[in-house]
């Protein structure tokens, strides 16, 4: 099975090996590459010195709500950018937790710009959430634009960028970011299961002021734990080990840059060899982590069972009003030029026998 999904993804062998025989994590042992863990997610996000790692064991839904329930309050005017799906999931969150927010709707063809936020200006905002890549389509915001809005109006940022890190630029420092949520699954091809939040001195301000009633999210718990190289509760100790094995790959193979240049270099060349088949790639800006498909008389739902059940490969279908519409190839996991074009040659045999028209 080819894995063109975007999330989970295709492991690489050193990954793979270092899950092992799980061993007991109250030692100094597991406190050592826990520790390491924090170092290179600040080395590979540039966050500062005072900038502090949480690793919790969820999913990166997980990360999104503890992030909004630990950092923001009722007395906090939130603006939330929702394009997609997981734009749609923020404001669900913010909902639940009866916080007080405004949406920009960004419609499936269009493109977040200065004009749609300066209407948001002096507004009492204090907040701005954004999920960098909108995964569901693969739409990416342009997180120059995000960081000026956000230091010129004086906002706490907050990006998802669980499907953006590694594969488009993100620096914790230079776009002022104060909550950085990661998951597991995507471009660090480890196994989902562990939501990483990288938190800027501001943000541990915020959580050290805040009082909840939490047990499990208690990120004031997480940082107290987090200075021994420990967790709260028990952790996903075979994914955290895994991770390790990661990130001192991506760090001694040139580091972020060197990845984000080989999603790229994947990305740019399915969608070359994708053009001349009838598929429409839509106009706006793209992540480099997946390339959203427009199917044109066919059904997307049809093709993406056809290449799972007969050529055996993934691709990511969509739900919802764009169910039958259009269909995602991911880029990022342990993929490879030929395994483009495996699925380029499939492609074309669906349009051979008539399917894909």
């Amino acid at each position: 099975m080819i894995n063109f999904s975007v999330g989970p993804v295709h492991l690489t062998k050193e990954v793979m090996e270092a899950y092992g025989d799980i061993p007991y994590f109250r030692t100094n042992e597991f406190s050592d590459i826990m520790l390491e863990n924090e170092k290179l997610v600040k080395e590979l996000t540039n966050a500062s010195g005072d900038d502090r790692v949480i690793f919790l064991t969820g999913s990166g839904t997980a990360g999104m709500e503890s992030s909004v329930i630990n950092t923001l309050t009722s007395e906090d005017k939130i603006l939330i950018i929702n394009g997609g799906s997981f734009g749609t999931r923020f404001a669900e969150i913010c909902s639940l937790k009866k916080l007080n927010y405004e949406e920009v709707i960004i419609g499936f063809e269009e493109i977040l710009t200065l004009e749609k936020l300066e209407k948001y200006s002096n507004r009492n905002f204090t907040v701005l959430v954004v999920n960098l890549d909108e995964t569901s389509i693969g739409k990416l915001y342009d997180i120059e634009l995000i960081s000026k809005f956000c230091r010129e109006n004086n906002l706490f940022l907050i990006v998802d960028a669980i499907s953006a890190f590694l594969a488009d630029e993100i620096d914790v420092i230079k776009h002022g970011i104060d909550v950085l949520i990661i998951g597991s699954q995507k471009a660090l091809a480890c196994p989902p299961g562990v939501a990483i939040i990288v938190l800027s001195k501001r943000a541990i301000d915020r959580i050290k002021n805040i009082n909840h009633d939490i047990l499990y999210f208690d990120f004031k718990k997480a940082l107290k734990d987090g200075e021994r190289g420990q967790t709260p509760f028990t952790p996903a100790v075979g994914i955290l080990l895994q991770l390790n094995a990661r990130l001192k790959q991506i760090s001694s193979t040139g580091g972020v840059e060197a990845e984000r240049k080989k999603i790229e270099k994947l990305a740019n060349d399915f969608r070359e060899k994708v053009k001349e088949l009838p598929l429409t790639i839509p106009k706006y800006k793209l992540s480099n982590t997946v390339t959203p498909l427009l199917t044109n008389n066919c059904s997307a739902k049809d093709i993406f069972n056809i290449l799972k059940d007969e050529y055996k490969i993934w691709v990511c279908p969509n739900g919802g009003e764009l169910g039958e519409k259009l269909f995602r190839v991911g880029h990022i996991g342990n993929l490879s030029i030929e395994k483009n074009n495996e699925l380029i040659r499939a492609l074309y045999e669906l349009k051979e026998r008539n399917i894909l028209k």
